[in-house]
């Protein structure tokens, strides 16, 4: 199983707000929860609402302690992989990693030290690697001791880019590096590539904040607003099993599947002792609608 954890920002207005007073660096009022979902299915494992000026890191090594525990007591008996972006690279989230015995992909920061060690690479260990640009990104390896003298040696990959058409990059500059740090097993270019994928969670915000409301906490509340941010989550979860079992389908967003599926002109009747639903005749989906329903029914009861 691979974890991708992540926070955004949910926007509220008003300025009553418990825990939604300051203004966060992008001028707005609202909170910042954190997230942690399931890799190619966006199924959301955990979720934490944290005040509206709290940074990326802020609880993240608890965050990922607690999200890792739920994973193993839901059952995931195999290999746990953490995969987080650079708001997350600190010594706190690498600890709860290894304490709970799962490994971690983190961007680095690109410091001046980091800078230091991406210049000694050789330019014979860069290897191209397909990308959107022809000929225009490269991957190599090094080792790094991240956080301080006191952290341990790990393997540090790093992909150039060079320069798009409009980018702007500092001078006396030819490539924009992205660097993580990993202790996984596997060559190169297959961690990189995997360490890309991380993006996708991306796809699983953007579903909980126009599919199932997250874009805005309504509540003035700060327990009231963390009670919406469960029950969007369970919202959430629920669409993404009824469309992986019922409809055969993964990317389908909650969106759509409300707007085909469940926002749907209907009549319900009762006859002979039972309940009846009658549906649009020229319903483009009917036969998926009904096809879902019945998986859906094959769905043993847990015991």
């Amino acid at each position: 199983m691979t974890i991708d954890i992540d926070s955004t920002h949910c926007q509220t207005y008003g300025l009553a707000k418990q825990g939604a007073t300051g203004v966060d660096r992008h001028g707005e009022r609202g909170y910042h929860p954190l997230l942690a979902s399931v890799a190619g299915t966006g199924d959301v494992l955990h979720s934490r609402l944290r005040e509206g000026v709290a940074n990326s890191g802020r609880g993240a090594g608890s965050f990922v302690a607690e999200a890792i525990t739920r994973a193993r007591r839901a059952g995931a008996t195999g290999p746990i992989t953490l995969r987080a972006d650079s708001g997350f690279y600190n010594h706190k989230v690498v600890q709860a990693c290894r304490k709970a015995g799962a490994t971690y992909s983190i961007t680095v920061k690109v410091t001046k030290a980091v800078r230091a060690v991406i210049a000694a690479i050789p330019e014979h260990a860069w290897t191209p690697i397909s990308y959107w640009l022809d000929g225009g990104a490269d991957v190599a390896e090094t080792s790094y001791r991240p956080f301080g003298r006191k952290g341990r040696v790990t393997r540090l990959i790093v992909r150039r880019v060079r320069p798009t058409p409009g980018s702007q990059l500092a001078l006396f500059c030819d490539y924009d590096y992205h660097p993580f740090i990993t202790d996984r097993d596997g060559s190169t270019l297959e961690l990189e590539a995997d360490h890309r994928r991380h993006a996708e969670v991306e796809n699983t915000i953007r579903d909980l904040k126009y599919g199932v409301g997250l874009a805005h906490l309504p509540s003035g509340r700060f327990a009231a607003n963390a009670a919406w941010l469960t029950l969007s989550v369970i919202a959430h979860n629920l669409a993404r099993w009824t469309s992986r079992l019922g409809l055969d389908e993964t990317l389908i967003t909650t969106k759509t599947l409300r707007t085909r599926y469940l926002d749907l002109p209907g009549r319900l009747t009762r006859s002979a002792r039972r309940w009846h639903l009658h549906l649009p005749t020229r319903w483009p989906w009917a036969q998926r609608f009904l096809l879902a329903l019945d998986r859906l029914r094959c769905v043993p009861f847990p015991t």
